[in-house]
């Protein structure tokens, strides 16, 4: 299952593996692993540069009105780890 530690990344979010085994589990699922390339590697407005954009601006909205003061600035908060790994 997607839970274990196998699907997991260290530094937050999921692997290929992880993404496999959930999408598996729940047939019709289109879910998919983070974009991590770097930004400036990106071709502008590939369908990856545009799903990190939003992404990016989804997530840090919800930081902003959903995370607590201490979480906010917590390098190893969940909401943190997540916005790095997608190079946000």
């Amino acid at each position: 299952m997607w839970q274990r530690a196998g699907g997991k990344k260290p530094g937050g979010g999921l692997t290929a593996q992880g993404a496999k085994s959930y999408r598996d589990a729940h047939p019709g699922s289109k879910l998919q692993t983070a974009v991590t390339t770097d930004p400036s590697k990106l071709k502008p407005g590939s369908k990856d540069a545009k799903r990190r954009a939003s992404f990016c601006a989804r997530m840090t909205g919800m930081k902003k009105k959903r995370t607590s003061e201490k979480n906010r600035n917590d390098p190893n908060a969940p909401v943190n780890k997540t916005l790095r790994d997608w190079n946000c």
